[in-house]
């Protein structure tokens, strides 16, 4: 049985999404396993609910959000280092980055 702490959003998603934040070298039980987190992600990160291959979709709530830009095991957060939006560009993000920055 997963970790209290992720919610399944819809039966078909690739990902969970946390429920509140999760402290780097915390164990997170997944559906098959387990997985130590390397960093501490907050509310709302997503995370691998299973491993998913560089190509493969991410779904979340039921519909395609990206695709993977490598291999995500089981249990890695899922965001825009390893993911390519189905509806940003990744320059726009980069911009949006950079913009959050200054």
């Amino acid at each position: 049985m997963p970790d209290p702490r992720l919610l399944l959003l819809s039966p078909g998603d690739t990902v969970f999404v946390l429920r509140g934040a999760v402290e780097a070298g915390e164990t997170v039980a997944l559906e098959a396993g387990a997985a130590v987190m390397p960093a501490r992600l907050g509310l709302g990160h997503k995370i691998a609910r299973a491993a998913i291959a560089k190509g493969e979709r991410i779904v979340k709530y039921g519909a395609p959000i990206g695709r993977a830009t490598e291999d995500i095991a089981a249990g890695a957060h899922v965001h825009v280092h390893n993911v390519a939006s189905d509806y940003t560009p990744t320059y726009a993000l980069a911009a949006t980055s950079e913009d959050v920055a200054r």
